[in-house]
């Protein structure tokens, strides 16, 4: 049973910082490309950074300078660490895995998690 679990959304000011975390299981965690995504209301679902099983990593230019996706596979958990954190980055932020495929391409992900709320407001 493959499962990716959140952690560590909630609600920060302007300019603050939060950092994610992601938990998986059930499959080859060193050997697979993790990603994060984001989803506002109605809104599509949006590419945020992806980093390979060698460690590269590759952001949206949204976020690019300000975010940091990074794994740990001793842990078996991928972390998007998220800084200088802008009314627009209220989301609901998914993990996923990826094997194949386009990297900016939500269907190059098999496996999803539930999502973490993130929101930065005043």
């Amino acid at each position: 049973q493959v499962q990716l679990v959140e952690s560590g959304g909630g609600l920060v000011q302007p300019g603050g910082s939060l950092r994610l975390s992601c938990a998986a299981s059930g499959f080859t965690f060193s050997t697979s490309a993790m990603g994060w995504f984001r989803q506002a209301p109605g809104k599509e679902r949006e590419f945020v950074a992806h980093i390979s099983s060698g460690g590269s990593t590759y952001y949206a230019d949204s976020v690019k300078g300000r975010f940091t996706i990074s794994r740990d596979n001793a842990k078996k958990t991928v972390y998007l660490q998220m800084n200088s954190l802008k009314p627009e980055d209220t989301a609901s932020y998914y993990c996923a895995a990826r094997f194949r495929g386009v990297i900016e391409s939500s269907g190059s992900y098999p496996y999803w998690g539930q999502g973490t709320q993130v929101t930065v407001s005043s």
